[in-house]
Order: structure tokens, then C-alpha cells, then sequence
């Protein structure tokens, strides 16, 4: 006999019985969560005795300052999958069907603790027998926030050729247009997304134009895991991942014989795997299972910037791209990008690709402890995302995409409000980027000076070395670590561009030991843009190679660019752009027309040598271009070796091979040189799956490697890694 309630600090039971019942209903309490619970601290206290009643449910109360982690949203669960094909049931195609178990959390809340009225649902009142459900413990919808029937439903819209058609239910409809090759914007939970048939190419290339998205891959979404497994070969991880309450995107390599006749050169433009999800909403599981075959699922967005989660704005910015638009009157807080994720193909490491819905904004890891301090990390640029701790808890926003674009910054500066709000915080201190020109460095600077608080900057590459010992608790350790942080560009603590790093962590300390060969660094944003640029800056190790690379470039290109070799004091060490030389060297992917083209599409020609050889010894005689020692220049080993195989008509694909062995060979060398077993890897060049394979085929009986697991190795990364660096350097000062 007692109460229970739900407050601002966690959920509080206070109960009277003998001492071994009670002891007895605690344990057991732990021992058979909800399937959504997490307890993070668990404690019990002897009080003076009060006599109870009965046992009640106690209505949530705020009294004081949250102290809550914010659930994320959550896939359709198995009950209500059930019940929304079960005829008999009263929610039998109910495109809005949840449970405590599934559904909206973190999309939908305005405010603590997690009660209808802080919600997007506040303005739903719900029928008697939903109401009789909400209001019973035995009932699986007991206390359901988000509860709902046909009788007090959510309400679809259909805008279709300039008129908003209300209170819409034929879902055949949709279907229908489908498969005559209609372009269709749905709105999920975090945002809209765009779609069309995945077999049918001409739709897709009608997206493609009208969303000026040439050759980026496009994620599909099947109707089931049955029907996935006809096209995709899947292992045991991946098929884990895609069942998740998470249901990201989850990179997989397609079969020869497929069954969908799906348009997999539209779809993946030159690439082996395709990105594919499976419904993690029960309108969208409608929509598929009755359309039978995977269609495109992608962000409803304009190139570089946030997701489109409003209706007002869906129907301005997307109604150039799609035919039709199906909405619904449940508004949406905070946009989320759906979740990516791949595993590498021998060893099945897992590679977070990007962390967002079903995930944010909680980082759960008991046994991280970075302090009392209410501290606010900023992130980077390019792969916006920004975390704080509060209350000793750990928060990291969803992805919100590229903070040059004017949306991504509302979009940060909205997602900032919003959670700071929820959460009353106060911040004592502010860390950011060393890099002053970022968008998240002066927000950081700003909310600083408003705030009266002190601030820090930890250098870039830095803060990566920071995100991945972080995950695994590395920095209390006696022994030192070693960190190859290889990505794109950071700003240096020398004023030069860094990316190809090897750092030491030892008792607090982080120390720069190595990097890879400098080269000039030319044309600022527009080197990352054009591969050819990065190929004619390597060129300069081995400048006779040169006429090699020069029809790349017309004349007056190759006469100003020398110029500006010569007269540039900015070097780069970015591995980043030795793999955007390398992919333009072998197959001519001279200009990005997306992020990370050149390198996705240079790992992508490899790999296709790596599978014909997993079951043989990769043995370096063969397959690398450096020997067993480190005394020569990696970039010009690289370069004449390169050289030499093109003149010999080697196979590119074995080049290609060969550069990406090279690189797992150069780590293991420096490991063994400088006599450290504890190997930390981050940057956005870790996302490559091939030379997370080849790491571990060199190096896992002799090293500890430590890759991320909960985060991505790209600059997602950046604002954990700020937040570990930010308390770890002021316990050491």
C-alpha cells in the first residue's frame, strides 16, 4: 500500500509492508522494466511509518527544476503492429495507433515531466474509451500520452494541385500515385519525407531534378523485413538494428538477384550498398504494405539545410517537388532526421553515419561522470550538433545538418531554446570550436555574454580524440592512449589545417606525435568541393608527376593555381583530402556533387578486391606502399606507387585497394614505433568501413582498438568530445 508518482527528479514510490515484501517489490521493480525504461539511479530509504489505504497513482507534479533525461521517439512496437491489422480490433488501419511503448516523445514535448499537457497532443481530448484506457494501470495504454483512436483521431490532410482536402483517409489514394509515378512528401515523426517508387527510374530521376540532387544516394523504405531480406543480404547485427526501437537507416549491400526489380543505379549512383529502413510509423507501415514493394524514403528537405517539419513550410518549399503532400494536425516540436548507421563487412564494426531520431537527446552511460557543472558545448560546422550536461546528465542534440545554411543555424538556435527551456538550465560554462568563424563558436560566444559565463575552446581534432575516449572511459587509465584522428579540415593549433593526426593521451594531456605529410592548402572552401584541387596540392611531393594530373584544369586554372602554391603559407595535413587526390588520380572524381563522393565512391572500388580476399592473408609485400618502416614520406610512397602500378596497367580497383591497405599498414607501424597498445580511432575518414576492416585484420590480436560505438566518428562528435575535454582539462589543471 502507497503512492507512486512521476516528478521533475525521476519517478518516487513510497509504500508500506514488512521489510523483506518491500525489499522483495524493489528488486523486483528493477528486474522487470517497461521495455522503454532505463533507470539510471536506483535508491531506497527507511521512513517513520504512514498508514496507507490502498495504492495509488499520484498525479505528476513540477515542483522543482527537471532533473529528467527526455525519451526519445520510438518505432511502432509489436503490440500495436498487431492490433492495426487486427480486424477485430477498434484501431483495426488507424494510421496513428501508439502505446507507453511506441510512438512520439521527444518530437512532441514542450515541457516536463512527460504529460499529455506538455504536449502536441494537449489539444486532443480523448473519446471515453481511450480516457477509461489512459486512466487504468492494467491497460498497456495506461497513461499513453499520446493516445488516440478513430473516434478522437488525429486528422490526415491531402494538399494536392493548390487545394488542403480535410479530415483525408484513403491511404489507396496515396498508393495509387505511387505507382503511377507520383512524387509524394508525408510527414512523419521528426519531419516530412519525400517519396516515390523505388523500382519506377523515371520517378526517381524526376526527384533527383526537382530536389537538384544528382547522384547523392537515396535511403528506401521497405514493407518488411521479409520482403528486405529477398533484395539485401543481411547479417544478424544489421537485421538487430533495423527491428530497433531506433529503426535507422542501415547500410546494406543488395543481392545479385534481387526480387523488387528495384532501380538500384538511380537510386545509388555508382555505389555497392543502398541505405534502407523499415516502417517506423503506422501510417507509413499502412502506405508500404499495402504498396507491396520499397519505395524512396528521403529527407524532406532543400540541400544543405534542416528538415521541412511545419505544414506551412512543407507546402511553400515542397510543393515544387512533390505532386502531393499528406499532412496531419499533430504538430511537430523539433525536426529529426532519421537515423544512419552501417556495419563494416568482415568484422561487423559498428559505424554510426549520423545520430538523430529515436536517439536524441540522451547519451545513457552510468559510468561517466563529467561533474556537476552546468557546461554547454557548442560542436562544429558541418555536422551540427551541440550537448550539455545538467544535472549530472548528459544531453546531445539530434543532427541538424550544415550551419552554413541559414536554416541550420533556426534550426540550432530553435532546438537550443526549446531544450534549455524544458529543462530550466543555467549554464556556468560554454566550450567551443578553437575555430572563431563558426556559426556554433559565436552562438557559444553569445550565449556566454548573456549568460555571464566562462568560456574555453578545445582545438578540433582534439575534441574528436576526446568523443571516443569518452565512449570508453579511457581517460582515468595509467596506461597511455594513442589516437588517429583523420577526417576532412579543423583548424589547427598551428593556424594550419589539420586532418591526418596521430595524438598521445597521457595523465590528462593530449599531445600531437605525428601527422601525415604536409601540403599547400589553396582556394579555402572550394578545395573540399573539387577533389582535382586536392590532387594538384599533393602533386607537389612529386611535382615530375605533374603533367599526369594537368588536363584536369584549363590553362588559366593551371597558371593561377601555381601561383597560388607558391605564394600560400597555409598548409594542410588532411586525410580527408589525400582520399579526394587519390579518387580523382585513379577515376576522375574531379568535383563533389555531395559531401564525401570522391572517398565513398574510391572505398567503393576497393572493397570489390577486399571481398574476393577475406579468407587469404593480406600480406603487406604485396599490398602496401610503404615498407616495415616509417622513414619515408607517406604521401610520396603513396604517389610513386600509384605512379608505377598506372604505368604497369594495374587494375585501378587493386590501386585503390593497395592505397587503403597502405593507410591500416602506416597505423599499425606507428602503433608498434611508439610501443602503445590502446588504439583510439575518430574523424570522418573512420566512417569508411574497409579501413575499419583492415584495422582490424592487422592489429586486433596484438592492440586494444577502440572505435565509436554510440556516436559518429565525424564531426557529430565534436560537442561530446568538447564536454569530456572541458571537465577532464579542468580536473587536471
Amino acid at each position: 500500500k502507497g503512492w507512486v508518482n512521476n516528478t521533475n527528479d525521476g519517478v518516487h514510490i513510497e509504500c508500506t509492508d514488512t521489510e523483506e515484501k518491500v525489499q522483495n517489490f524493489y528488486n523486483y521493480l528493477l528486474n522487470n522494466l517497461p521495455p522503454l525504461a532505463q533507470v539510471t539511479n536506483a535508491s531506497m530509504v527507511e521512513k517513520d511509518f504512514i498508514s496507507f489505504e490502498q495504492f495509488d497513482i499520484v498525479e505528476s507534479t513540477n515542483s522543482s527544476k527537471p532533473k529528467l533525461l527526455v525519451t526519445p521517439d520510438v518505432a511502432l512496437c509489436k503490440d500495436c503492429r498487431s492490433e492495426l491489422y487486427d480486424t477485430d480490433d477498434r484501431r483495426f488501419q488507424y494510421a496513428f495507433i501508439t502505446c507507453t511503448n511506441c510512438g512520439p516523445r521527444y518530437s512532441i514535448i514542450n515541457a516536463l515531466p512527460y504529460d499529455r499537457p506538455h504536449t502536441t497532443m494537449a489539444d486532443f481530448k480523448m473519446c471515453e474509451v481511450c480516457l477509461d484506457e489512459y486512466n487504468n494501470p492494467l491497460e498497456r495504454r495506461h497513461y499513453s500520452q499520446t493516445n488516440s483512436c478513430p473516434d478522437c483521431r488525429i486528422e490526415m490532410q491531402l494538399y494536392h494541385n493548390g487545394e488542403i482536402i480535410k479530415n483525408f483517409e484513403d491511404l489507396d489514394f496515396i498508393v495509387k500515385a505511387w505507382k503511377t509515378g507520383k512524387v509524394i512528401a508525408i510527414k512523419g515523426i521528426g519531419g516530412y519525407l519525400l517519396t516515390c517508387d523505388a523500382t519506377n527510374a523515371k520517378a526517381i530521376e524526376t526527384l533527383r531534378q526537382r530536389k537538384k540532387r544528382p547522384k547523392k544516394p537515396f535511403a528506401l523504405m521497405y514493407p518488411s523485413i521479409q520482403k528486405l531480406k529477398m533484395d539485401t543480404i543481411i547479417s544478424e547485427k544489421e537485421e538487430k538494428q533495423l527491428l530497433s526501437n531506433e529503426a535507422p537507416i542501415v547500410l546494406l549491400s543488395v543481392k545479385e538477384n534481387s526480387k523488387s526489380n528495384i532501380a538500384f543505379e538511380a537510386i545509388n549512383k555508382g555505389l555497392s550498398r543502398i541505405g534502407v529502413m523499415l516502417p517506423y510509423t503506422p501510417l507509413m507501415d499502412l502506405l508500404v504494405r499495402k504498396f507491396g514493394k520499397p519505395i524512396v524514403a528521403t529527407s524532406g528537405n532543400i540541400s544543405q539545410s534542416t528538415i521541412i517539419y511545419e505544414d506551412d513550410k512543407a507546402i511553400e518549399h515542397l510543393s515544387n517537388i512533390a505532386d502531393i503532400l499528406l499532412m496531419n494536425n499533430r504538430d511537430i516540436m523539433l525536426p529529426q532526421d532519421d537515423g544512419v548507421v552501417q556495419f563494416s563487412p568482415k568484422h561487423q564494426v559498428k559505424i554510426v553515419l549520423r545520430r538523430s531520431r529515436g536517439q536524441a537527446p540522451i547519451y545513457i552511460n552510468s559510468k561517466l561522470n563529467l561533474g556537476n557543472t552546468s557546461v554547454f558545448a557548442t560542436g562544429g560546422m558541418l555536422k551540427s550538433v551541440f550537448a550539455f550536461v545538467h544535472e549530472n546528465n548528459i544531453y546531445v542534440s539530434q543532427y541538424m545538418g550544415n550551419t552554413e545554411s541559414y536554416d541550420a543555424q533556426v534550426n540550432y538556435k530553435h532546438t537550443y531554446k526549446h531544450l534549455t527551456d524544458m529543462l530550466q538550465t543555467e549554464f556556468d560554462h560554454i566550450v567551443t570550436d578553437k575555430h572563431p568563424d563558426y556559426f556554433a563558436t559565436r552562438f557559444g560566444q553569445q550565449i556566454a555574454k548573456e549568460k555571464n559565463a566562462s568560456t574555453s575552446n578545445v582545438q578540433h581534432h582534439k575534441a574528436h580524440f576526446w568523443s571516443v575516449m569518452g565512449e570508453h572511459l579511457l581517460m582515468d587509465q595509467d596506461e597511455p592512449v594513442l589516437g588517429f584522428i583523420w577526417d576532412g579540415t579543423g583548424l589547427g593549433d598551428d593556424g594550419n589545417i589539420w586532418g591526418g593526426e596521430c595524438f598521445v593521451y597521457k595523465h590528462g594531456e593530449i599531445s600531437r606525435i605525428n601527422h601525415i605529410d604536409e601540403f599547400p592548402f589553396i582556394l579555402g572552401d572550394k578545395m573540399p568541393l573539387e577533389p582535382r584541387i586536392s590532387a594538384f596540392a599533393v602533386m607537389q611531393h612529386l611535382p615530375e608527376y605533374e603533367p599526369f594530373i594537368k588536363d584536369k584544369f584549363s590553362a588559366t586554372e593551371w597558371h593561377v593555381y601555381k601561383q597560388l602554391i607558391s605564394q600560400t603559407n597555409l598548409s594542410c595535413t588532411s586525410m580527408g583530402r589525400l582520399f579526394d587526390a587519390v579518387a580523382s588520380l585513379l577515376f576522375g572524381y574531379d568535383i563533389h556533387s555531395y559531401e564525401a563522393e570522391a572517398s565513398m565512391k574510391l572505398e567503393h572500388q576497393a572493397l570489390s578486391i577486399y571481398h574476393n580476399l577475406t579468407d587469404k592473408q593480406i600480406d603487406y609485400d604485396t599490398w602496401s606502399y610503404v615498407g616495415e618502416s616509417l622513414e619515408n614520406s607517406l604521401i610520396k610512397a603513396i604517389l610513386k606507387g600509384i605512379y608505377q602500378d598506372l604505368i604497369q596497367n594495374i587494375d585501378r580497383k587493386e590501386i585503390a585497394f593497395k592505397f587503403h591497405v597502405t593507410l591500416a599498414h602506416y597505423i599499425k607501424l606507428m602503433a608498434g614505433q611508439n610501443n602503445i597498445k590502446n588504439i583510439a580511432f575518430s574523424g570522418g575518414v573512420f566512417q569508411n568501413s574497409l579501413l575499419v576492416d583492415l584495422i582490424n585484420d592487422f592489429m586486433h590480436q596484438d592492440f586494444k582498438l577502440f572505435f565509436h560505438k554510440d556516436f559518429s566518428p565525424n564531426d557529430e562528435g565534436i560537442a561530446f568530445g568538447q564536454l569530456v575535454a572541458s571537465h577532464y582539462i579542468v580536473e587536471n589543471s
